[in-house]
């Protein structure tokens, strides 16, 4: 298939370019590179890039001709970043999403793939693994604007009849991935053997699902009809305390783990617990993430950091 990737030069767009063109796809990645190529050279020799901003509406025009499906993976990434850019982060979300839909309805394109986030759980469901079907409590502008999305998506399914996936990502973490994110951090800092900063008691939980699985239920999940929000989880709760002290063995870091009050910013973003259900992905495809945390954080020093 033809297939156009947003944002398809950052951590999850380059590891899904590189899965696409090995399966014999033709790809085309429109990245506006503000966080760098994360793109190796010889895939990205392989692809047709275009450096761009989603919010350009021709150029998405343009670009999208002649393409099968399009995963919008664009957006504005990283807590600190976001907190301090809100404008421009929903700019970025309901411009480009507008974009990739009215260029996919001109050049009768039948499905779009949508990078959500389990942000849009928020603060809500402490005491549960999160379902598809449980109530969000979106509090910030990058959670509120990823549920923006998902309900124009829905929208315009039932208007137009274009197939749309949301894909509800929880905690991504793998290879390519930059240090504003919490597991490359914490590797950076054991491997300088600096203190591993945790915000707050540490023992707040997330569900971490290494890229390689995130990729898979992506792939599995585009002959997908109708209209669905997914979550891709790995169902399993860890505690971030437990996370830097299991990167500190896996490096054999002498690092001390420093706890450090959060931001204010970083509030809404702090929940004390999540974790995810992947029932409707296994349902849908036969297939849910099953790398443990411990065999995904070998595999990332293993390419990432061992000498």
């Amino acid at each position: 298939m033809r297939i156009l990737i947003t944002g398809g030069a950052g951590f999850i767009g380059s590891n899904l370019t590189k899965r696409l063109v090995e399966d014999g796809h033709e790809v085309i990645v429109i990245d506006n590179l503000l966080r760098g190529n994360k793109l190796s050279k010889d895939i990205f020799d392989r692809i047709t890039f275009i450096q761009g901003d989603v919010r350009d509406a021709d150029l998405i025009m343009q670009k999208t001709v002649g393409c099968d499906v399009i995963f919008h993976f664009a957006a504005v990434l990283g807590v600190d970043i976001v907190a301090d850019n809100p404008v421009e982060t929903m700019d970025v979300e309901v411009i480009g999403t507008r974009n990739v839909v009215m260029a996919a309805l001109a050049n009768n394109i039948k499905k779009i793939m949508y990078a959500s986030t389990s942000g849009i759980y928020g603060h809500s469901a402490f005491e549960n693994v999160l379902t598809e079907e449980i109530l969000v409590d979106p509090r910030t502008s990058y959670a509120m604007a990823k549920r923006y999305n998902e309900i124009y998506l829905a929208s315009h399914h039932e208007e137009k009849g274009i197939n749309v996936v949301s894909l509800r990502f929880f905690n991504v973490y793998g290879y390519n991935q930059d240090n504003r994110m919490v597991v490359p951090r914490f590797f950076e800092q054991a491997v300088a053997n600096d203190p591993l900063t945790v915000f707050g008691s540490g023992k707040q939980t997330r569900d971490f699902t290494y890229i390689d699985d995130t990729v898979e239920a992506c792939i599995r999940l585009m002959d997908a009809k109708g209209s669905h929000i997914v979550n891709i989880a790995n169902e399993a709760e860890w505690c971030i305390e437990d996370l830097a002290t299991q990167i500190k063995e896996i490096t054999g870091s002498k690092s001390a783990i420093q706890y450090i009050e959060a931001p204010k910013k970083r509030y809404d973003y702090e929940v004390e617990r999540r974790v995810g259900s992947s029932d409707k992905l296994l349902e849908m495809t036969g297939y849910k993430p099953d790398t443990t945390l411990v065999e995904g954080l070998k595999k990332i020093y293993a390419i990432n950091y061992r000498k």
